[in-house]
């Protein structure tokens, strides 16, 4: 697991030396399980997610050489995530006509593809739980197994304060201190990666 997985600029900038395994390691470790499940949220089999995938990597292979970091015009993210979307329009697009579809049919396809913004907002979500999933992944073991129940029975299952308690045989009180201090602890770490070269 890379210890800083928010895109760097570093990271980006060493992307187009082939010889840099580390920097592609880091690189698709963090990004290549976005794109799958971007690809399988669209209606794609796990093969053709990893068909896409794979498309989606060759691409930034080939043009990150030309990537800037520049705020004007946006996060490497949105970038590497329009590349995703047209590689699923064009996947669709060449199965359509592979199958001998009518034009209604390739539109109906098509459409089922969202705008930009609405895939936007869903990478920028899917992205915050990959970031919270290496976050919490990383502080794990720094928790007692009935500390780390409470916070997540409670801050990602939603199960209620009293019900934890009961089931833990602990104190509410003693509850909310457990879930509130995961919880302080993974929100300092993804803090910190967005503080430190964050795009």
């Amino acid at each position: 697991m890379p210890a800083n997985p928010e895109t760097r600029e570093s990271l980006i900038l060493r992307l187009p030396s082939s010889a840099d395994a580390q920097a592609w390691s880091e690189f698709i470790e963090l990004y290549e399980p976005l794109i799958l499940r971007f690809a399988k949220r669209r209606g794609l089999q796990e093969a053709d997610a990893r068909e896409i995938a794979q498309n989606v990597l060759i691409a930034v292979a080939k043009s990150v050489d030309r990537w800037r970091p520049d705020r004007q015009k946006g996060k490497f993210r949105a970038w590497l995530f329009r590349i995703a979307r047209n590689q699923v329009i064009n996947w669709v697009s060449k199965r359509a006509s592979e199958r001998c579809l009518g034009r209604e049919a390739d539109v109906n396809e098509l459409s089922q593809i969202e705008s930009a913004s609405e895939a936007n907002l869903e990478i920028e979500l899917d992205y915050r739980r990959e970031m919270f999933r290496l976050a919490a992944a990383q502080v794990r073991d720094t928790f007692s197994e009935s500390n780390w129940n409470a916070f997540w029975l409670t801050a990602v299952l939603g199960e209620s304060i009293e019900s934890v308690a009961e089931k833990l045989d602990r104190t509410p009180g003693s509850i909310y201190v457990a879930r509130s201090r995961a919880t302080a602890r993974i929100k300092k770490i993804v803090e910190q990666w967005e503080r430190n070269d964050a795009i």
